[in-house]
């Protein structure tokens, strides 16, 4: 892992750091386009044709959907230790969740006159769940229980069988635990199609959710004018402020846990001590060893892995500012003081004992994160993203009368005498009796 200057990360590799992640599509975006009208115009016979030739597997249409003895059967396949820990971490996630509803709100903005906001639930959502070489159960429980908090009525899952045509017990299990019925053995892009038009057998729903490869985010893109859905993800990444209290090993493991995402993901060290610099490279090394990714995380490493020293802790918070890393983790002697002065980051770590991996799974925050510099205008995922608002407005005479005159000046101003008279009327009618 490279230690740099701050003054070398800035002149050689601060634009490749911010710019990280922003993928040209436009090299898959029109055999995205090809499965996508597939899906629209045939069907359940286009994501059977699709699955059997991404996934190499062949379903019959009656399979597309999991059936429910399927969901009570994967209990079985895990350990009852998994299964406990996956309903403690829902538990948590509720929990959090819950904190974030705010059903109604009113106020009295002038003598007779109350404004507010009640929310509503979006009436159904799609949640695309990876599959593959791995499982994420977490990320079910992640995107489906926010829309349940929320009062969504009708979630979904869709995720690609494996080579045997079965989906992977943990995520069936996961659904289970997040209150879903309905999972669908279908991946990809294809997927992504079905859910945002429907076919004969899975449904359409208002909004997309959850993480997915290239060809997932071509197609989320791609349907998003039809249907909502939540920010772009891409690689994975993690950026750690830390000073000279920092615990190298604690530094390095967490670097590592990152870099083992994938190839491309991003792992920084901002830190104003050279000594600390030298001993977390010299943990990576070591602890990269006993590590199961080994080659995932040498070649992550290679490409995103990077120590930066900078000038002090304030140097280092203007360019965490800057780079709005999905992940950022504070180790300094006074965390919530560098909190104080965060502006951009998808989820923020304070102190030794606060490892990423605790909000990727147990401790109720949201894993769905910016990714890509998106934190400057995006945040996690949370029971926002699976509700609307609606805004209203009651009036006595009185209140109506104290907004009457700006009103109607105002929609004079622009032209309006329609708008005007709307108002106007009230009063006129008020004095003909």
């Amino acid at each position: 892992m490279r230690i740099v200057t701050a003054q070398e990360f800035k002149e050689e590799m601060i634009t490749r750091v911010v710019n990280r992640g922003k993928s040209d599509l436009s090299t898959i975006s029109s055999s995205v386009r090809t499965i996508i009208e597939d899906v629209r115009e045939k069907g359940d016979t286009a994501l059977l044709q699709y699955t059997e030739k991404f996934d190499k597997v062949r379903i019959p249409t009656s399979k597309l959907k999991v059936e429910a003895r399927e969901i009570k059967e994967a209990y079985e396949k895990l350990e009852k230790s998994q299964i406990s820990a996956l309903r403690k971490a829902a538990t948590n996630i509720a929990s959090f969740h819950k904190e974030q509803v705010r059903e109604k709100w009113t106020m009295k903005i002038a003598e007779g006159v109350t404004v507010g906001q009640v929310t509503r639930p979006l009436a159904s959502v799609g949640i695309y769940v990876p599959g593959g070489k791995a499982a994420y159960p977490s990320s079910v429980l992640m995107c489906a229980i926010p829309a349940r908090v929320a009062g969504v009525e009708r979630i979904i899952v869709c995720s690609p069988p494996g080579k045997s045509g079965d989906v992977n017990p943990a995520l069936l299990v996961a659904a289970d635990i997040a209150g879903l019925s309905e999972v669908y053995r279908v991946g990809g892009a294809q997927a992504i199609a079905a859910m945002a038009y429907g076919t004969e057998t899975v449904p359409k729903v208002d909004k997309i959710v959850g993480p997915g490869n290239v060809f997932v985010t071509s197609a989320k893109l791609e349907v998003s004018k039809d249907v909502a859905i939540d920010v772009p993800a891409g690689p994975s990444e993690v950026l750690i402020i830390a000073d000279e209290t920092g615990n190298a090993s604690f530094i390095a493991s967490d670097l590592l846990a990152q870099a083992e995402h994938d190839p491309q993901a991003w792992a920084i060290l901002l830190t104003s001590s050279k000594a600390l610099a030298s001993a977390v490279r010299d943990e990576i090394n070591r602890q990269m060893k006993s590590l199961s990714r080994t080659e995932i995380i040498r070649s992550s490493m290679q490409k995103g892995g990077l120590i930066v020293i900078v000038r002090d802790i304030e140097e280092a918070i203007e360019y965490a500012n800057l780079i709005a890393p999905e992940h950022l983790q504070i180790q300094t002697n006074a965390p919530t003081e560098v909190l104080s002065k965060i502006r951009n980051a998808g989820a923020v770590f304070l102190g030794n004992y606060s490892p990423v991996a605790l909000g990727d799974y147990s401790s109720g925050l949201n894993h769905v994160l910016p990714t890509a510099g998106y934190a400057k205008i995006y945040s996690s995922l949370s029971t926002l993203d699976f509700v609307k608002t609606l805004n209203f407005l009651q009036c006595s005479k009185e209140g109506y009368r104290n907004l009457k005159e700006t009103a109607v000046t105002i929609a004079e101003m622009e032209g309006f005498d329609g708008h005007a008279k709307s108002v106007s009327i009230r009063e006129d009618k008020e004095n003909e009796n």
